[in-house]
């Protein structure tokens, strides 16, 4: 995506298949042949698999300013540390029942008072630092709230109220991470909560709009689905699901190409919006489904004949007999075709 102050655009790049845990059983090994999946493959979680494909986005060189994760990703505090690690920012969607410190808590492995109970090994808080919920910070006094302008929206401009406190958090054994706990109040007074690992002397202007950035990895998501056919995959083998986001990859970032290159060729004029008389500050941006039908336009459909639509027709029936003496034969059943 581009700089902040810019028009971002997204699009999808790479792709990992989750595959529950149950399928890696001994007794599932013929089924795993069978599907094609890579004997190599292991187990891994969602937050495993997607903290494998952001390796590989910075492995490759590809230049992105933040990680923009959903509440089920941003919990994980196993990945914000990976992410942290890495010097990689993000802005991490978390639950309302988060906890935080609001001051920085010593953790360490307790010393054993004299004469009670085992000795402990494993690190712990050990400060009289009380932990509190995200929804607990946003009603404190002394968190305080502004109102931003974020950005112009199909439905008008994104006008939210935003706050951030410097915050502490504590996962497991590891050592405290210093994040910023980043609240936005919509207009329906639902408060919505991330946390960053930001440089402290980010301003709040910036924070806001990290927190509005998510809502575009779902807008790809839909025009995965709905334009470059992600909704149609119906595949038994694992190759067939490669190739398919490969071809999913391409489209997407195809649409999104001819977005930026229509966007340098054709900037919107705000003149224009004002003599149409809309009542809006600029036009709207080139959309996949404008893409489509530019598409449409220069690659036309051809017309089939009577011989040729039945041709294909007849093609379409053969290949699906063959598909079904296939399925019959690898699952042993009896069959005798014409």
């Amino acid at each position: 995506m581009r700089n902040h102050r810019e028009e971002t655009q997204w699009t999808w790049i790479d792709g990992e298949l989750f595959l529950p845990e149950a399928c890696f059983k001994r007794e599932r090994a013929k089924e795993r042949r069978r599907s094609g999946i890579p004997p190599d493959r292991k187990f891994a979680t969602k937050i495993e698999l997607g903290w494998r494909m952001i390796e590989r986005v910075q492995g490759e060189g590809l230049p992105f300013e933040l990680v923009a994760c959903d509440r089920f990703s941003g919990r994980s505090g196993w990945l914000r540390r990976k992410m942290n690690a890495a010097s990689l920012t993000y802005l991490a969607d978390v639950p309302v029942s988060t906890q935080v410190y609001l001051t920085e808590p010593v953790v360490a492995v307790p010393t054993k008072p004299s004469g009670q109970g085992r000795r402990a090994v494993k690190p712990r808080v050990v400060s009289r630092d009380h932990p509190l919920e995200a929804r607990a910070v946003a009603a404190l006094p002394e968190t305080k709230w502004t109102r931003l302008e974020v950005r112009n929206t199909e439905r008008g401009k994104l006008r939210d109220e935003f706050s951030a406190r410097r915050v502490w958090t504590v996962e497991k054994e590891s050592q405290p991470l210093e994040e910023w706990l980043v609240m936005r109040r919509d207009e329906q007074g639902q408060i919505h909560y991330a946390l960053s690992n930001a440089p402290a002397e980010t301003s709040l202007e910036r924070l806001a709009w990290g927190k509005c950035q998510r809502v575009f990895i779902e807008v790809a998501n839909r025009e995965a689905k709905t334009e470059a056919g992600w909704d149609q995959l119906r595949a038994q083998k694992y190759l067939a699901w490669e190739h398919h986001l490969a071809l999913t990859c391409l489209a997407t970032w195809f649409i999104t190409e001819t977005k930026m290159d229509w966007q340098s060729r054709h900037p919107r004029d705000p003149q224009l919006a004002e003599e149409l008389g809309l009542e809006v500050e600029e036009l709207p941006a080139l959309s996949a489904a404008n893409v489509r039908e530019l598409l449409r336009a220069v690659l036309p459909l051809p017309q089939l004949t009577v011989k040729s639509a039945t041709d294909l027709v007849i093609e379409h029936l053969l290949n699906r007999t063959r598909s079904r003496k296939s399925r019959l034969k690898t699952f042993g059943h009896k069959h005798s075709l014409p």
